[in-house]
């Protein structure tokens, strides 16, 4: 018998049923309509264009979150009542560090950007709103800590098995842990060892190949096998790679990854400070720097990036590198 909550899972996106039934956003907004445009109509309204977009869930959720707390500070409800002013009460309001404010006011901004290309704002004043912060450069984990990791792991067992898997995809194709949970046995090519990717499971929404070695497609293959054997068990029906002991996703939400948590898991258990799975893929960023003879344009395609400012700070460069890199151009 099926489990009642297995029931009641529904993992297809059905937000293009009813479309044609959302407000109109194709038409600016007159101005004489701008007065009545309410905040939280127009967040609907934006929220529905990012979905229409195929926007991920986690920015839309940041979006309403951001958007619906600085309305509450700056105690405004309606479009025509957002000021600079009222921007700089609610940054004021927040007992967090710069970095913190900053991300949260560059979504606010985002938000703004959109009313404004929708015509709901004239007067791109939040652009000259900013915060200054010194941002940290994350380190990538090391291999030894890695390999640390998977040398403790009982490949007997399943959940280890499985968490290996995971860790050792991280560290030789650098994909986000989010894209890692989204994989599907169609995107494992084991006869040419390369994860050929989908775009409807990057966040750039690019197509991309990525090799492995055949230590990892000997996990791949040992757990695709076992996977079929748990879902014939728990009555599962999915192709997920990545998979729980009921048969389902290890995804269970944008911000409820099983594999970041687990990773997190082994992180504390074994006393490393700086073990995740962003870390991992810093640390595959870095590797591929050094052994692709420090082609940038190729670690950037590779990460998925489309800024080469976001693939410098993945990689960490010292001082001390950056002038040997420079120096081979003079």
């Amino acid at each position: 018998m099926t489990r009642k909550n297995d029931a009641f899972n529904i993992d297809k996106d059905l937000s293009d049923l009813f479309s044609e039934g959302m407000p109109s956003t194709s038409t600016p907004v007159s101005s004489e309509d701008e007065i009545r445009l309410s905040i939280e109509k127009a967040l609907n309204i934006v929220i529905e264009q990012m979905r229409q977009q195929g926007l991920r869930t986690r920015t839309m959720i940041d979006y309403e979150r951001y958007v619906t707390q600085y309305a509450n500070v700056a105690e405004i409800a309606d479009i025509s009542e957002i000021t600079a002013d009222s921007v700089y009460l609610w940054l004021s309001s927040m007992q967090v560090a710069n970095s913190t404010k900053l991300i949260r006011l560059k979504c606010l901004r985002a938000f703004f950007e959109r009313c404004h290309i929708n015509g709901w704002l004239t007067n791109p004043f939040w652009r000259n709103i900013n915060i200054k912060v010194s941002t940290p450069i994350k380190r990538g984990a090391s291999e030894k800590d890695i390999m640390f990791v998977l040398s403790l792991l009982d490949l007997s067992d399943f959940v280890h098995l499985r968490d290996a898997t995971a860790i050792l995809t991280l560290y030789q194709t650098g994909i986000r842990v989010e894209t890692a949970a989204l994989l599907r046995e169609a995107h494992i090519d084991l006869k040419s060892k390369c994860l050929r990717l989908s775009g409807d499971i990057m966040k750039n929404h690019d197509m991309l190949i990525l090799p492995f070695d055949d230590r990892l497609a000997r996990l791949f293959n040992v757990l695709i096998e076992q996977n079929a054997k748990i879902r014939k068990v728990k009555r599962s029906n999915n192709d997920y790679v990545f998979i729980t002991q009921r048969g389902d996703s290890c995804l269970r939400s944008p911000t409820n990854n099983n594999i970041a948590k687990r990773i997190n898991k082994y992180r504390k258990e074994f006393g490393l400070k700086n073990f995740s799975a962003h870390s991992i893929r810093r640390a595959f960023a870095k590797n591929l720097y050094r052994k692709s003879n420090r082609d940038l344009a190729l670690v950037s395609k590779a990460l998925g990036h489309s800024d080469f400012a976001v693939t410098t700070r993945y990689l960490h460069l010292s001082a001390e590198e950056v002038a040997e890199d420079i120096r081979k151009y003079l």
